[in-house]
């Protein structure tokens, strides 16, 4: 539901709101393919009823990787294991599982050698996330959610690959078999647990950056950090513009967008359609078709349809609203 992400995710589902010109579940998937290296055969969405356009963007997102996309739905929210037990038949042989909301940046390659890998990264404040601790040998021994006292600082950020689909979805079908619950939900980190204590190992993927898109001050932060990560895929020729308008670079400017007397970036993203006069914007978003006269902004998300006039301050606006 994104509750965290309103107004923007009253109509568009969070994993969709764009990140530097693609949406966040798009850039994750490109960046799972790459650490993968092996091709992906096939993406399964688990989603609720978000209706037919948004499940076509995702099959295209999955088509975009060379994949076959597949819909399935999650009728009710029962937490993390019942999720991925909603994508039953996509759960055979090697499995990447990943929470579609977070972003990151690697440069391992995944290790094949163990029975999974769990993506994690260092964090200065632990008892905020779910943990792992690890021995000399590399491998996870415990997994901690939100410890009291310091055990780890290596946070799971959502993103885990099994070497064995089945043995996933077995230990989730005990936990639903015996109403095995934590806060009402059938958690993924309890079918963790259990594999563990079988026998099968998991090691740490250590990532360099953990991107989390969970509110406005994070998916804004979050955009600002993949222009510069991806610096070299944005080039912009300010030829293309009215010659009184500055751009800092990075930034993202997509097609048909207007820009007169205004000052860009550094870090702005701005969606196709939108037109910009006199303004001046910085570490922002500015998603598809605004109209934007006047205005002196940073630190802001801004939906699609919206119009500003006059206005200096820092905005979270949905779509088609409207400031004058």
């Amino acid at each position: 539901m994104g509750k965290r992400m309103r107004p923007h995710t009253l109509t568009v589902p969070k994993p969709l709101l764009p990140i530097a010109g693609k949406p966040i579940v798009q850039r994750l998937v490109e960046d799972i393919a790459a650490v993968c290296n092996d091709k992906i055969k096939e993406v399964a969405f688990v989603i609720g009823d978000f209706g037919l356009e948004v499940e076509l963007q995702l099959i295209r997102i999955a088509e975009s990787i060379g994949a076959k996309g597949r819909i399935y739905y999650q009728d009710e929210a029962l937490g993390t294991a019942h999720a991925v037990m909603c994508a039953t038949p996509a759960l055979e042989g090697e499995v990447i599982v990943a929470f579609a909301d977070t972003l990151f940046k690697a440069q391992f390659d995944l290790d094949k050698s163990a029975d999974g890998t769990i993506w994690v990264h260092k964090v200065a404040n632990p008892s905020q996330f779910g943990v792992v601790k690890i021995d000399e040998r590399n491998v996870i021994t415990d997994f901690v959610e939100k410890p009291s006292e310091f055990v780890s600082d290596l946070a799971i950020i959502g993103i885990y690959y099994f070497k064995d689909g089945e043995n996933l979805l077995n230990e989730i079908q005990y936990l639903v078999d015996n109403d095995i619950k934590e806060k009402g939900e059938y958690q993924l980190t309890n079918a963790l647990e259990n594999m563990k204590n079988k026998g099968l190992e998991f090691k740490p993927g250590e990532v360099e950056e953990w991107l989390d898109c969970g509110n406005k001050d994070a998916t804004v932060f979050t955009n600002q950090r993949i222009l510069e990560i991806r610096k070299g895929e944005f080039k912009i020729e300010e030829s293309r513009f009215n010659h009184g308008t500055k751009i800092i670079e990075p930034c993202f400017i997509d097609q048909d967008v207007v820009l007169e007397n205004s000052t860009i970036g550094p870090h702005v993203s701005i969606g196709k359609g939108s037109v910009i006069r006199n303004s001046v914007i910085s570490n922002s978003i500015v998603q598809k078709n605004c109209t934007i006269d006047n205005a002196n902004f940073s630190n802001s998300m801004i939906g699609n349809y919206v119009s500003i006039n006059g206005q200096a301050h820092e905005y979270s606006l949905g779509d088609y609203s409207t400031l004058n």
